[in-house]
């Protein structure tokens, strides 16, 4: 079983928040490559939801952690203002994974050509084996 990176955006008793499906490692990928160190292509280090939070070496004792404090060096992990991406630079379609009605939103959101965005893979349903 993987860890993700979920950022709730809203109010407490709001539920609403964000699931980080890539990131590109700016700073520090020396510490990420020691978390992943299989991955091959810089681009791949944490390319897809389960790969960023295991470079990040995000586990389960982050949850509630502050990403926004008002102190920076109290943060493990930071959301920094940057430059917003041009908007018709961003993609939406459906979610990796997600079969049924919820197939039909455009729950995805990515910036056309950026490498370190997952590939979409369509829900496939697991096939139970054949008793014997």
């Amino acid at each position: 079983m993987w860890h993700c990176l979920n950022l709730v955006c809203g109010p407490e008793g709001d539920p609403s928040g964000v699931l980080l499906r890539a990131g590109e490692i700016i700073e520090g990928a020396d510490l990420a490559r020691k978390h992943r160190p299989t991955s091959r292509r810089p681009h791949d280090l944490a390319q897809g939801p389960a790969r960023l939070a295991t470079a990040l070496d995000v586990d389960r004792a982050l949850n509630g952690a502050d990403v926004c404090p008002a102190d920076p060096a109290d943060a493990f992990f930071q959301v920094l203002e940057g430059t917003p991406a041009d908007p018709s630079a961003i993609r939406t379609g459906p979610r990796t994974g997600v079969g049924g009605e919820g197939a039909a939103h455009p729950w995805r959101f990515w910036i056309d050509g950026d490498p370190t965005v997952s590939p979409y893979r369509a829900h496939a349903p697991r096939r139970r084996k054949a008793s014997q």
